[in-house]
């Protein structure tokens, strides 16, 4: 089987449907130009139909959502009006994404943030100090390049990071995906060269498959997922300047890291 025959195709035909994960324009444009690089980069090596037909999607799919081991860093978001979202980390497959988020949450820099961003049945995404999804660094105050893994995939509760139209783009923004399994996704996804062992995870696990080896994966929800989906229902703005935007703000007091125990 091909590995990802049509995906230029894809990239092109969900250009609109990303630019919802864009971390700094206001026009809303995705990492066109990185992510077309870098999804060739993994999907046109030689390999990649050796690397897929060995994944077993189930196994990876049970070590991604299994619960943290002692000792192990975790962080708790606490949210205002809402409750905690607890997530574990991929340290081993995305080590810059980790540090970059861990550092910040430590320093208080998400402090007092808002989910800017809310599309139910997709994503809630935050990090940008100044509310509008054109702000934030990252802790070297220069951007920096996706780091994708065969095995993270955007399972619905996935803590990923945002990026803009730039190469090596990603600041401080981020993204929990929320979505639900959509069976009316399935053939298309499976006449796009998705494989069926990877599909039928998604059956189980949900999320948005779309994004799958485009956006960093670098952290899962283990606990508060109830927490996500009652911001992703919130009511949002349908103005063109502020469109998804939460029409009460969704505030991130705080960002605990510690360890889980």
């Amino acid at each position: 089987m091909k590995l990802f025959k049509n995906l230029i195709l894809i990239v092109i035909l969900l250009f609109g449907m990303l630019l919802v994960l864009t971390g700094c324009s206001n026009n809303k444009e995705t990492n066109t130009e990185n992510k077309k690089s870098e999804v060739n980069t993994v999907s046109n090596n030689e390999n990649s139909e050796r690397v897929v037909d060995t994944i077993d999607y189930k196994a990876a799919s049970e070590k991604q959502m299994a619960m943290p081991e002692v000792g192990e860093t975790v962080a708790i978001f606490h949210i205002k009006n809402f409750g905690d979202v607890k997530v574990k980390f991929f340290k081993d497959k995305a080590p810059k994404a980790v540090e970059n988020f861990v550092t910040h949450a430590k320093e208080g820099y998400y402090d007092g943030l808002i989910f800017h961003r809310v599309i139910n049945e997709f994503m809630i995404q935050g990090g940008d100090p100044e509310g509008t999804g054109m702000g934030g660094e990252s802790i070297w105050g220069s951007g920096f390049g996706t780091e994708l893994d065969y095995e993270l995939v955007p399972y619905r509760g996935s803590l990923c990071m945002a990026m803009s139209s730039l190469p090596n783009s990603i600041g401080s923004q981020f993204f929990i995906t929320q979505a639900h399994y959509d069976e009316s996704q399935v053939s298309y996804l499976k006449s796009s060269g998705y494989p069926e062992k990877l599909l039928d995870v998604y059956k189980e696990q949900g999320g948005y498959l779309s994004l799958y080896l485009q956006y960093t994966v670098f952290g899962q929800v283990y606990e508060g997922m109830d927490v996500v989906d009652r911001i992703a229902g919130v009511a949002t703005s349908k103005n063109s300047e502020t469109k998804d935007r939460p029409l009460e703000d969704v505030v991130i007091e705080s960002i605990e890291v510690t360890e889980y125990k």
